[in-house]
Formats: C-alpha cells, structure tokens, sequence
C-alpha cells in the first residue's frame, strides 16, 4: 500500500501540465497512476497544480549568531508555506561565515535544532581561506560563494580577480560550483538619502557588466563552473549567451523582484526595494523573461535576505539594509507577473525547481517523476490575496511585496510525502 496518494487533474511532469496520480511510499515517489491503494487519499481541487516542491539555492539565514535578523525555524516555517521543501543557505550573513569546517558544523546544527525543511549549505571563498575548501567540500558544502565586491560584512570580504582563478581551480578539481555576486566596485559609488534614482544610478549596470565579464574570462581561463547570482540587468545577457555558446560552464539566476517589481514604481524613501544589485526598470524586466525563455537565465531564487524594520526602513537608500524578503513569495510572484505573459506553469517549476536543484547536485529531488522525492506542493493558480506582512512566517515582517495582490497560492506541501504544517497560527521563531 502506497503511504500517499494524490490525484491531480493537473500535475507539472515531463514539462507538461497533465493529470496525474502521484504514490509515495517510504518518501519516495513511485507511482504515477492510480494503480495501488493508499493510506491517505488527497483530491485537490480544479484551479489547484500539483508541483514539484521548489529548491530555492539562495536563501541569507543568519543563525547561528543572528537569529534576530532569521532563523532556520521561521525560514523554513516561511519556506513550506510558499512551496519550497529545500532550501540552501548562503554562508555570509551568520557568525561565523561558513569559511571553515568548524562554521559548517555550527551552522548545522543551528539547522539540525529547528528547520522543518531539507536545507544545505553553500561554503564561503574569500581572501586567505583556498585551503579551507577541500575540507569544507569533504564536509558536504555543496559549492562556494564568492563576492567581486564589498559584501557588507567585514568577515567576509571580497576577492580578487587572481584569488577567484585559484578559487574556480579549486573548484573545478572538487567538481563543484562557485557562486559569484558579480558587481564591480570600482564601477559604484556610495548611495545616500531617500531620492531612489540616486540609489540606482550608484550601482549602474556597468558595473555588473564589468564583473560579469570577469567571471566568463575566469572560467575560460580555469574550466571552473562560475553561476552567476541574482542578475538584474539585461546589459549582461550578451555575455552570459556567449560564454554558453562558446561551450563554457557558466549558469546564471535571477530573482523575483526583478521580474515583478520597476524602478519607476519605487517611492523615494522606499527602502524596503533597497537591494544589491537594484531593482532596474520594467523595459529590463522585459528582457530578463525573455533571456529564461531562451535559456540564457537558468533559474528563479529569491536571494530573501530580511532585516527588522529599524534596520530596512530607514528611508536613506545609503544605509538601508539591502536584501528583499521574498521567501513564501516567490511562486506567487512569478506566477503573477509570468501568467499575463503567457509563461506555463511547469516552465516556471522548471526555474525554481529542477534547475536550483541540478546546480546543487540534487539528483533525488526537482522534478515529479518516479524514484525522486517526494517533495511535493499544491499551487492553487486562481486564488488572490493581498500580502500582509504580519501574516508570513519570515522572522521580520518587512517587504517590499506588502499590499500587493497576487494570484496564485500554496494550499499544501509535502516533504518526502509527509505533509507540513501551514497554519496561520505558527509562531515567529
């Protein structure tokens, strides 16, 4: 007998939206018709989609050390509420930065007390710690993460164009991946006060064109696997579509503010749209759907990176904490902007699933499919609803999403066919 069962009139497999029976026994999908008994039977409704869950592989949770800021419990509340059953955590914003074996092993731990979710964890490169990584590999980071320009925090700086060869080297040898923020700082400046046109002409497109560039020659030069994190001008398009055709292992993501949000929609003194790179003009959104369309973006993350509201909302762009808090948000939002557009649904859990999932080295999990997890979420595609911030399960009720209505909701999530707990009762943890 089947542990699950759940009978669908539309089911994201093969690429396709197509009815579908899902079984999972012992966590594992192994049916995809209504062949067998189950132990529990789920019917969803007619509007509701049954997903892969989603692997979101950017996501800033702060424990250990700043707990305050997020946590693994309320991230991961936040995370199976908006359909996502993995998340990996970047290595900067705890204390320590996951540099080191020792920072690993406490971060998970951190993990291991209080997540609800699978979560991993991606290593930190910076200046003076290349030795570090093969251990760091050995103790199950699934790839680093590298800065070309000042992170924000001063224990993990950035890197060099020599020290990224060497860290690409290194990882190419480990066959695993290196994560670049890539903005030049020589090409930005200090943004300050409210004026938002200000904030964006700071962080110019240049800048990331520059990095971006960098990060193609390295890899031309090392053979290392650069994926290029949270792009948000459609300047660098050109070269990551080059660096492809040219057979190099590049891979690129963006996020759903840059898909969903304009910078002609940011009030001055809006600093909870303050992010780095910025939120660019609804014309570059335009071309970001598009470059996924076309495969020169691999992937949606959300880079949800909160903050409390004394430290975000400020109103001077020059000392807002940067960062979109979008982790329960992400479906939505993409569903909401992607609909209009004509984007299917199951090309959009192809972005925010599969794909997240292979550039993590996660072979069991992204799909719908027999043998993989099952990991699995229910997207109600009619169903509107307006965000308020006091009502997610982020740590921080802060966003730049409040009072915006969307379509497109998770009704229920399961990992490895055990369902999760999505009640608005859930405390903030």
């Amino acid at each position: 007998m089947l542990d699950l069962r759940i009978d669908a009139a539309a089911a994201a497999v093969d690429g396709d939206v197509r009815p579908a029976s899902v079984g999972v026994r012992d966590g594992v999908i192994v049916s995809l018709a209504p062949s067998e008994p189950a132990a529990e039977v789920v019917a969803l409704g007619p509007d509701e989609v049954l997903l892969p869950g989603l692997v979101d592989t950017h996501v800033h949770i702060d424990e250990p050390g700043h707990s305050d800021l997020e946590g693994f419990a309320s991230a991961s509340r936040a995370a199976a509420a908006g359909g996502v059953t993995t998340l990996v955590d970047m290595p900067l914003d705890s204390s320590p930065v996951t540099t080191s074996v020792a920072a690993l092993a406490a971060k998970r731990a951190a993990a291991r007390a209080s997540a609800t979710v699978q979560v991993g964890f991606w290593g930190g490169l910076v200046p003076g710690n290349l030795a570090e990584l093969p251990a760091l590999a050995d103790a199950g980071v699934l790839g680093f993460k590298c800065f070309l320009s000042g992170s924000g925090n001063p224990e993990f700086p950035p890197v060099s164009f020599r020290e990224l060869l060497a860290g690409l080297t290194a990882c190419a040898q480990l066959s695993l991946p290196l994560l670049v923020h890539a903005e030049h700082d020589d090409l930005t400046t200090a943004p300050s006060g409210p004026v938002y046109r200000t904030f964006l002409a700071s962080r110019p497109d240049a800048s990331e064109v520059a990095a971006v560039r960098a990060v193609v020659e390295a890899v031309r030069r090392t053979g290392g696997h650069a994926h290029i994190v949270h792009v948000s001008t459609a300047q660098c398009l050109p070269l990551i579509a080059a660096a492809k055709a040219e057979g190099l292992p590049v891979t690129a993501e963006t996020c759903p503010h840059y898909l969903a949000l304009a910078a002609e929609d940011v009030p001055d003194g809006a600093t909870e749209f303050a992010c780095w790179p910025p939120v660019r003009p609804a014309a570059n959104a335009e071309e970001l759907w598009a470059a996924l369309s076309d495969g020169t973006i691999d992937m949606i993350v959300s880079d949800h990176s909160p903050a409390p509201a004394a430290a975000k909302l400020t109103g001077d762009f020059g000392t807002a904490w940067g960062g979109i808090s979008s982790l329960q948000l992400g479906l939505s939002t993409v569903w909401t902007a992607g609909a209009p557009r004509g984007i299917p649904l199951a090309e959009i859990a192809g972005w925010m699933s599969a794909a997240p999932a292979a550039l993590a080295g996660y072979g069991d999990r992204g799909r719908i499919a027999i043998g993989l997890r099952g990991d699995l979420t229910s997207f109600d595609t009619s169903a509107v609803w307006r965000v308020d911030p006091h009502r997610l399960r982020h740590r921080q009720p802060v966003t730049a999403y409040a009072g915006r209505t969307l379509t497109g909701r998770v009704g229920r999530t399961w990992l490895a066919g055990r369902e999760l707990a999505l009640n608005e009762a859930a405390a903030r943890g």
